[in-house]
């Protein structure tokens, strides 16, 4: 199982291919659900959280505060009040189209390799980039047939 980085169905292609059987997605959920917004609702309407945020020490689109359960927006948070401020439906239907979303890149991109079956996809699939990334995956440079490190 992969974890970490994995943010779209691109990442998860490229992991699956590499061998993994199945990948973890944490921080693309989080922002499906609203994590990092500026605003949180209130009897439908839209409260601004920029002083929450400030009161971290961060802002709106930059906020790592998971852990100290002060979500502004609710995501990550025990806190009964703070709680409040998280919509399920709304978060269900943007988790829901944001999951629909990274399995359709994912098939898509694995139908564009030739491949059926999400789980077919190997390292003959990928080319890298960049030289870095060549060597690090051990896989063919884009344009070209040289692994560094591995092929002359």
């Amino acid at each position: 199982i992969v974890s970490g980085g994995i943010r779209s169905g691109a990442d998860v292609a490229k992991a699956l291919a590499m061998g993994a059987d199945a990948v973890a997605i944490g921080q693309g959920t989080l922002m499906a659900l609203g994590c990092n917004r500026d605003v949180w609702f209130k009897d439908g309407q839209p409260v601004s959280a920029e002083a929450d945020y400030a009161a971290l020490g961060t802002a709106p689109g930059y906020c790592h505060h998971c852990h100290t359960g002060k979500c502004p927006v609710g995501v990550t948070t025990q806190d009964p009040v703070l709680e409040q401020r998280l919509q399920p439906e709304w978060g269900a239907r943007h988790l829901r189209n944001y999951l629909k979303t990274l399995t359709m890149e994912l098939t898509t991109l694995a139908r564009a390799c030739g491949k059926q079956d999400v789980h077919h996809l190997e390292p003959e699939d990928l080319v890298a980039l960049t030289v870095e990334a060549a060597a690090m995956a051990r896989i063919p440079l884009a344009g070209t047939s040289w692994i560094p490190g591995v092929t002359g």
